[in-house]
């Protein structure tokens, strides 16, 4: 063979494997940069399945058909809850969240949170409620006083999704053992010492993505985020408002209460090396435009008559009521002031205070007829409201401790809502001296004078922190107190043509500062052996 034409094909043969080899490698580095698509979907604090503020928000019907919309777009998706919902509602008066957890089931709920709400009805019957649930509740920091998992929930979940290995956990706020009823069996650990132990070992089971479905206060949650600065993403809730934050590298998404919007995150994943390239997400309305799912009329047909009960009319309202949750909990509403004054009413008490997360409509309601659900949709815990005879250094101190935790970002359920006095308060001081000034018709409080106070026995009992009214002398003869919702539609009715109550400036805060969420310092220690 001629040496140059031999020389020639092997030049050429060599170019060609270069040229497999060039595609081969081009082909896996292809391959290795196939990104995955991971959607998830949250709502939280979803107290009641059907649409709420007179039907134009919210509603599960509604969002199981988002939610089956969204798995045709993206069929690597998953429906989180962030906790809050066997109480309270109207129904759960009576059905202790039965039929939630029947909504739950069915529009497909993946992972939900356990809330503090979860256990108002005491272990017992969250632990019934778990029971029913075809769906998985996850709070890695509850346990037994044995030290072992609540209810025999997993500590986290590592889930094959699209080929990515997704990490779930949840967290439950602290709190919970003094604002609800866990009972003295259920302890609730820390959020940064349980996270700090299940982080690592989330890892160990394969876990490329970690997600926290937390319940807890944006600066607990921000608080994670700094000390477990692994976690991807914190699905969150508990305050019932849109809110969104960055700590650290970690998004913190949280929407209002009853599903008014449905959180939709897309995590893009490096389907080879498991890496979270990044987050993009969408906050969806859910409102009269979007269908309801045929799907749900079994859970509506079901409740259907037990829910007839609650439409009667009991008057009117000709002023729009502000029951929202954020309002009552950090300011004077024209409903707390109203709710205060009729209690002090009803009791023949010199003053009344109730603590402003008792009301929990979370609407506004606007001027027309009152319905029986409206009234229990306003006070829907059916508290006995007595009469008590306190000094007023008690009654100086309930207040210091109904503003203590108050300030930006802050929304303590423990605010007051008071009537037949008037205070004001600053945060810019040391919790236990922010009350600058109380009036009583008029006269400044007297510490050693004694008052009659209007109050509801879970503040009695040292609810929501109020531990100075446990020894007060009770007025009220076993079996006299009165049901605060019966209290409030009798109050209603009474009042031929209608109810208009306002805002008067018996609360006043003083150089109020922006609530924006953005101006908290977190520090945190770092963990053991870290720089």
């Amino acid at each position: 063979m001629n040496p140059i034409r031999l020389a020639s094909r092997r030049t050429a043969l060599a170019l060609l494997l270069m040229l497999v080899a060039a595609f081969s490698a081009a082909s896996q580095q292809a391959q290795s940069s196939k990104c995955v698509r991971v959607t998830l979907l949250q709502v939280n604090d979803v107290y009641q399945f059907m649409p709420v503020d007179r039907g134009t928000s919210g509603g599960l019907a509604r969002v199981s058909t988002l939610r089956k919309q969204i798995m045709k777009d993206s069929p690597n998706t998953l429906f989180l809850f962030s906790g809050d919902t066997i109480s309270p509602s109207v129904e759960s008066i009576k059905l202790k969240g039965q039929q939630m957890i029947d909504a739950w089931n069915n529009i497909g709920l993946d992972y939900a949170a356990l809330g503090n709400h979860e256990f108002d009805f005491g272990p017992d019957v969250l632990l019934q409620r778990m029971k029913e649930s075809k769906f998985q509740w996850l709070a890695a920091n509850v346990v037994d006083k044995e030290g072992k998992s609540f209810g025999g929930m997993p500590p986290f979940v590592v889930r094959d999704v699209g080929g990515v290995r997704v990490g779930f956990f949840g967290l439950l706020l602290p709190e919970t053992t003094t604002t609800s009823a866990p009972g003295p069996n259920v302890k609730i650990l820390g959020s940064c010492e349980t996270a700090r132990r299940i982080v690592p070992q989330m890892r160990a089971g394969g876990a490329q993505i970690i997600v926290a479905i937390t319940h807890l206060s944006m600066r607990e949650d921000k608080e994670l985020a700094h000390c477990v600065p692994e976690i991807d993403i914190i699905i969150g809730g508990h305050e019932h408002t849109l809110l969104q934050s960055l700590a650290g590298r970690t998004p913190i998404f949280k929407m209002t209460a009853d599903a008014r919007q449905l959180g939709r995150y897309d995590l893009t994943v490096d389907a080879a090396t498991g890496r979270l390239q990044s987050v993009d997400w969408q906050i969806i309305p859910v409102n009269e435009d979007v269908e309801a799912d045929p799907q749900f009329a079994a859970v509506n047909e079901k409740y259907k008559e037990f829910l007839a009960t609650y439409t009667e009319m009991v008057g009117r309202t000709n002023v729009r009521l502000d029951a929202r949750s954020e309002p009552n909990r950090t300011g004077e509403t024209n409903i707390g002031n109203f709710v205060a004054d009729s209690f002090r009413q009803a009791m023949s008490a010199d003053v009344a205070l109730i603590n402003g997360g008792t009301i929990r409509a979370d609407t506004i309601f606007e001027p027309g007829p009152l319905s029986k659900h409206d009234v229990l949709a306003i006070l829907p815990f059916g508290t006995e409201v007595v009469k008590v005879e306190v000094t007023g250094a008690t009654l100086r101190k309930a207040l210091e401790n109904g503003v203590s935790q108050s300030g930006p970002g802050a929304e303590p359920g423990r605010f007051p809502q008071v009537s037949g006095l008037r205070f004001s308060f600053e945060t810019s001081s040391p919790a236990g001296s922010r009350v600058k000034k109380v009036t009583i018709n008029g006269q400044p409080l007297d510490d050693k004078k004694s008052y009659t106070l209007a109050t509801n026995v879970y503040l009695l009992g040292g609810g929501d922190g109020y531990e100075m009214l446990k020894g007060a002398k009770r007025l009220t003869r076993q079996g006299e107190g009165q049901i605060d919702a019966e209290i409030l539609r009798r109050t209603i009715a009474a009042a031929t043509g209608g109810i208009s109550p306002q805002t008067d400036g018996r609360i006043e805060w003083m150089n109020r500062p922006a609530d924006d969420n953005k101006s908290e310092c977190i520090i945190v220690a770092a963990p053991v052996g870290s720089r």
